[in-house]
């Protein structure tokens, strides 16, 4: 894994490079923040002082390294596990997926998986909506942050707020009859009803097709530069089942002018 870490460009991972590396590769909290596990962590797999990592983690690792598909499923063997079947919800990042969000570089972009769980965004898109490097386990699922956790900075009307929880909601459910086999997914239900009467609620309800909007106008009340309402288009790619969520505004608008500084002085505090 320090092989694979030492390789990795910063620039290929979607940070800068910086004046003064004692190697080309990634540092160690780099990766970590990456992968959604702290730098403490990683140090004490790497050092083989931690021999059991979770299949969530070594999947994490595996797409903040980039692995090949034959490097990813060597990582998943010397952890101990089987790399994921096609009964498990997939959370893999394909490398033509990766190329589009390196094309994106100047566009706030976050992938999700098929249970929207945040699986990778890049530094506009933590500049316009908070860091999530620091987000771990449930905290990256998008369900939880809104039912039960902190939330986030997208504002909602009464009717929007009940439009979206049925969506996810919804969205959800159709996931877990699509892999009754994965046992994680099946857990973050459980806890999900358990944490909030309201997620509970939606679950049991008849709700509409989740797939009926997938664009759609959002307001985010950034702390610095005020309110900016954008095109949000989730693109779902279908053989992988994931979500690409893109954030953009008419050019020349007040709203593009907004998220342009809003970029920029957020991807400025996240590089300090």
């Amino acid at each position: 894994m320090r092989r694979w870490r030492d390789r990795l460009e910063p620039a290929a991972a979607g940070l800068p490079a910086g004046q003064r590396r004692r190697a080309a590769g990634l540092r160690r909290e780099e990766l970590a923040g990456i992968a959604g596990i702290s730098a403490d962590y990683l140090t004490r797999l790497e050092q083989g002082r931690a021999t059991s990592p979770s299949a969530q983690v070594v999947e994490a690792l595996a797409r903040a390294l980039r692995l090949s598909d034959a490097e990813r499923d060597l990582l998943f063997a010397l952890a101990g596990h089987a790399a994921p079947g096609r009964d498990v919800l997939p959370s893999r990042i394909t490398r033509s997926v990766q190329r589009l969000l390196d094309r994106l570089e100047h566009t706030p972009v976050a992938v999700f998986d098929a249970a929207l769980t945040l699986l990778v965004a890049n530094a506009p898109y933590d500049a316009l909506m908070g860091d999530t490097t620091s987000w771990q386990g449930l905290e990256r699922n998008a369900l939880w942050r809104h039912f039960v956790g902190p939330g986030g900075r997208v504002a909602y009307t009464a009717e929007g707020e009940r439009v979206f929880e049925e969506t996810v909601v919804a969205t959800l459910r159709m996931t877990a009859s699509r892999y009754p086999a994965d046992h994680a997914l099946r857990r973050m239900v459980e806890r999900l009803a358990a944490a909030s009467p309201r997620f509970a609620e939606l679950w049991d309800a008849d709700l509409p097709d989740p797939m009926a909007e997938v664009s759609k106008r959002k307001t985010i009340e950034h702390p610095t530069v005020g309110p900016i309402t954008l095109d949000c288009d989730t693109l779902v790619v279908a053989t992988d089942d994931v979500r690409i969520m893109v954030y953009t505004a008419d050019p020349g608008t007040p709203d593009a002018e907004r998220l342009e500084l809003a970029v920029v002085v957020g991807t400025q505090a996240l590089v300090e």
